[in-house]
């Protein structure tokens, strides 16, 4: 049975693969074709502003969630760095004012909500930022008419089912080097036990010799890399992208760029896995 609200996307990976670009790229072109989109920037660097064109001063004035004291401590009941362990709060904050408190207005149909990312309990951190970054994106995944993309981090390890319970679909961003598959294939293993019920690669900055690079890494396993994923996207080489940044949005109004054409193409795929069916897989150059 389907139970979707939307489209519902997760992109991750390791660092410097080109994650914020697809999801600066996916959520403009998804905005210029009349979809209501929220962008939501939880990578630690929080670049996402940048990509999709806030100028300095704009995307200066943003306060992350998680950095958000008066925030945390209104929802919570409990002001981060304020007590110690065992402090009393609140585990399930009431946050349906959140997009309409901080969103940011990127442009007609586009709005971007920085969370900050989560922090690992092993660092001693206090625990009210994650209990409200966590009910976050509980809300988002019960927003309706919207298409909701998650920059993340690399891993979804520490927002576990949390995810699963509205996100429909991950990306998994890699480009052919032997460090980023090696976290393609990690993240994909634990988009799966999150339970997100499409999971696909992304290769990025495809060139010649890619397709090779990607059947030595399987040899070197003696596993196929794509039996993980549902679907495997090839994104081409794109060297406009670094004239562009840091608005590297602007490359889907380039009619003959090989990668705003294949993003759109992205898009209208992940559109036609909008519920929680099985899907076969598929692999698209």
């Amino acid at each position: 049975m389907c139970k979707s609200n939307g489209y519902r996307v997760v992109i991750t990976g390791k660092g410097g693969v080109g994650k914020t670009t697809l999801t600066s790229c996916l959520a403009a072109h998804l905005a210029g074709n009349g979809v209501t989109v929220l962008a939501v920037d939880e990578d630690p660097q929080m670049n996402l502003p940048h990509a999709l064109g806030l100028n300095p001063a704009e995307a200066g004035r943003i306060v992350p969630l998680n950095l958000n004291n008066g925030y945390i401590e209104e929802k919570t009941g409990i002001r981060p760095g304020a007590s110690g362990w065992g402090a009393m709060f609140k585990l399930n904050p009431d946050v349906n004012d959140v997009v309409g408190r901080f969103g940011v207005k990127v442009s007609q149909n586009l709005n971007l909500l920085v969370m900050g990312t989560v922090k690992q309990a092993g660092g001693g951190c206090l625990c009210a930022e994650n209990v409200l970054l966590d009910s976050t994106i509980r809300h988002l995944a019960l927003r309706n008419n919207e298409a909701i993309l998650l920059d993340t981090q690399a891993g979804v390890e520490h927002f576990g089912r949390a995810l699963a319970k509205g996100f429909n679909h991950c990306l998994v961003v890699s480009d052919d080097t032997f460090n980023a598959l090696t976290v393609a294939e990690h993240s994909a293993r634990l988009a799966r036990d999150s339970g997100i019920a499409h999971i696909s690669l992304v290769v990025n900055r495809g060139k010649e010799g890619t397709a090779e690079k990607l059947a030595r890494f399987d040899d070197y396993h003696g596993a196929s890399l794509a039996g993980l994923f549902d679907s495997v996207f090839y994104l081409p080489l794109e060297p406009r992208l670094e004239q562009l940044e840091p608005a590297v949005t602007r490359i889907m109004e380039l009619d003959d760029s090989g990668y705003a054409t294949a993003v759109a193409a992205l898009a209208s795929r992940l559109g036609s896995h909008g519920c929680d069916c099985a899907a076969p897989h598929t692999h698209t150059h």
